[in-house]
């Protein structure tokens, strides 16, 4: 197991008396025109338009001298390129250090595909003229968020809840009468013995507010796939229903940031039930539902001790899986049917497990570079990022040796390794676990990583 690490500054408060949290909210409009190559699937699909708008969200902190920023975009994923040129920018323009910047997805299906060099968003058109000049233009447009947000501070005042909502996550992978491990296998259907995982029912809350009590931003975490609405529309999918949702009960200069949580393996499919879930009515379905939960615990809200803002980061390097050149042979064959629109089209697996080898196999041997960030506020609260999109029993595991009452998981964080399954899932395999581009046991190094900063940065203030 190999390590490096990249250990940023814990910065205390010096002066006897704690110094007053500051924090402002702001976003910004990153709606893609026309035509941007739609993300989430394995064909190219052009935008017609837009359903409703997609958005950079920021939220900055401020504690005796020491600033901190978490940013969500309705996107389907980060990366690292524009992370970085993100954090430079925001760095330049506020003086926040750019390492002290969360920036994670939704993970909407209904945004733009995001050019990064991989073979699969070349083959679904990530290398168009038009997503380049959009991804290009991205990092101004997080910094913007983050800049306003940073000028919008004032005197605040923080509380938290944790709400639970157990009716809208499954669990998507599932243990079939023939003893394989099943992958989204569809509703009713007879061949389902019961789930190969569990779901993360929790929805912690975090509500900021001015010190005389005006609405300034809420910070949502919840663990589940955003792949509900489908289409040819940009969509903020069920996070853009949530926000406006709490907007009308909270007023319009509330901003509302949804985090996803780890949700590799989760989605919103009921295979017990045969009713269709798909389309913007699902999504407000989902959002309404979820509001009505952030709202019911509100009443429940307590106010965070006081404690110092502290940020540290660790550079994890996970290991690849294995690829024979006989793999990355029957993998161009099939690459190259997809790019020709050859009939009949390659089998999907056979797509998933071709693209995932023209990744690995490019890295040419050198681990994939994952950052685990964690931010937290006094003792009470804790915010932890992960690059990819992680299984719900590695961010319960981070959950459960975390000493903080509540603390959050951003998945798809300051980039994506992509899947990121449990070393159990492997010997399983099916989908996740052919795209996963992490070997096995990467998963429970980043959990090792994020319990390890966790622990490092709690009660630091009294030691």
């Amino acid at each position: 197991m190999r390590y490096a690490v990249c250990v940023l500054a814990l910065v205390l408060p010096t002066q006897l008396r704690a110094a007053e949290l500051t924090a402002g909210a702001a976003q910004v409009d990153i709606t893609p025109p026309p035509g941007c190559p739609m993300a989430g699937y394995y064909s190219a699909r052009g935008a017609e338009g837009t359903h409703d708008p997609l958005y950079a969200k920021a939220l900055v902190f401020e504690k005796d001298g020491t600033r901190a920023a978490l940013v969500v975009l309705d996107l389907i994923s980060t990366t690292r390129p524009v992370v970085d040129e993100a954090r430079k920018l925001v760095e330049k323009q506020t003086g926040i250090p750019g390492r002290h910047v969360m920036i994670s997805a939704t993970h909407s299906h209904t945004g733009p595909v995001l050019s990064d060099g991989s073979a699969f968003a070349d083959a679904v058109g990530g290398g168009q003229k038009l997503v380049r000049e959009y991804v290009a233009g991205l990092p101004a447009k997080i910094a913007e968020a983050v800049q306003k947000a940073d000028a919008a501070r004032k005197p605040a005042k923080v509380s938290f809840a944790a709400g639970r909502e157990d009716g809208l996550a499954f669990n998507r992978r599932f243990h079939m009468t023939d003893g394989t491990v099943g992958w989204n296998p569809g509703k009713k259907n007879p061949k389902i013995v019961r789930p190969a995982g569990p779901t993360d029912p929790s929805v912690p809350v975090v509500f900021v507010e001015t010190a005389e009590g005006k609405p300034i931003a809420v910070y949502v975490n919840f663990a589940m796939h955003l792949d509900t609405v489908g289409g040819m529309h940009y969509s903020a999918d069920y996070p853009g229903t949530l926000a406006r949702a709490l907007a009308e009960v909270k007023g319009d200069g509330l901003v509302t940031l949804f985090a996803t949580g780890t949700c590799g393996d989760l989605n919103h499919i009921n295979v017990d039930s045969p009713a269709p879930q798909k389309g913007h009515g699902e999504a407000a379905r989902i959002g309404t539902r979820l509001a009505a939960e952030v709202l019911r615990t509100w009443d429940k809200l307590q106010p965070a001790a006081d404690g110092p803002l502290r940020v540290t980061t660790e550079t994890v390097e996970l290991p690849l899986p294995p690829v024979s050149a006989d793999d990355k042979a029957a993998a161009d064959k099939v690459i190259a049917a997809v790019r020709a629109e050859a009939k009949p089209v390659p089998a999907f697996m056979d797509q998933v497990q071709a693209f995932k080898v023209a990744d690995v196999a490019a890295r040419l041997g050198q681990p994939l570079a994952a950052e685990v960030q964690v931010i937290s506020l006094g003792d009470d609260l804790a915010w932890v990022s992960l690059p990819g999109e992680i299984f719900v029993d590695l961010g319960l595991a981070i959950k459960a040796g975390s000493p903080f009452r509540q603390t959050m998981i951003a998945e798809l964080a300051n980039g994506s390794v992509g899947y990121v399954p449990t070393r159990v899932a492997y010997s399983e395999g099916n989908y996740e676990v052919v795209s996963a581009r992490c070997a096995a046991g990467g998963g429970e190094m980043l959990v090792d990583s994020a319990v390890k900063q966790l622990r490092g940065q709690f009660k630091k203030s009294e030691k």
